[in-house]
């Protein structure tokens, strides 16, 4: 089979729409974007869980005749590498954009209060930094504005991770906050197990915030189509 599309999950707080600039950049160099909003973020479905938000990316995956590229940015790159677990000879490749993988057992995204069964944007101090210094104050109104709570059944999901075939699947950790020789130490001691054990792991630097896709899609976009 051959890989004819490119699957792109956004992180918390965001809908498809986040890939908007990224898929048209693709589009112009002949791949096949899909991105994908993801159940309780961007349809009103405040009780998805997690195990709904992957269902949904598995429909992404199986719907296309060939294999696919599965994007994830952020606390979906757990989502991307729970794709490749359940789909490991339909997923091509794994692009994990500003985050890694969480463990078997893990929670998926329990990072902040959650109130009325939502974990909603907690403002931009959390992300004080590197994280957001390419969002100027526009920008962080707009992104503000825009967030969608993430149901508490996504967020406090647990991760689970069954088929240990993923390790073949490989994988492309795209460096934007912080460096490849960051991630490369993370990797190397171990902080990250899921790919300290995979067979096949290259890294890209991307010059930009944690949002690339909003900040930089044109470079994010070559990336993703020499993937």
């Amino acid at each position: 089979m051959t890989t004819e599309r490119i699957v792109l999950l956004g992180g918390l707080w965001l809908d498809g729409s986040v890939w908007t600039g990224v898929a048209g950049e693709l589009a112009t160099r002949g791949r096949h974007a899909v991105p994908v909003t993801l159940p309780g973020q961007g349809d009103g479905n405040t009780s998805a869980t997690l195990a709904d938000q992957l269902t949904a990316v598995l429909a992404a995956v199986d719907a296309g005749p060939g294999r696919s590229v599965v994007v994830g940015h952020s606390a979906a790159c757990t989502l991307a590498w729970m794709a490749a677990d359940a789909r490991p000879g339909r997923v091509a490749k794994v692009v994990l954009i500003g985050g890694f993988p969480s463990d078997d057992g893990q929670p998926y995204a329990d990072f902040f209060e959650i109130s009325d069964g939502v974990m909603p944007f907690p403002g931009w101090k959390p992300f004080d930094g590197a994280d957001a210094a390419d969002l100027d104050e526009e920008a962080r109104q707009a992104f503000a504005a825009a967030a969608i709570p993430v149901p508490e059944g996504v967020a406090r999901g647990i991760v689970r991770l069954t088929d240990e075939r993923r390790f073949d699947v490989p994988v492309l950790v795209v460096c934007p906050e912080f460096t490849p020789a960051e991630a490369q130490e993370l990797i190397a001691a171990g902080d990250v197990p899921e790919l300290a054990r995979a067979r096949h792991v290259e890294l890209a630097d991307i010059d930009s915030g944690h949002w690339p896709m909003l900040t930089r899609p044109t470079e994010l976009a070559q990336i993703l189509a020499g993937a």
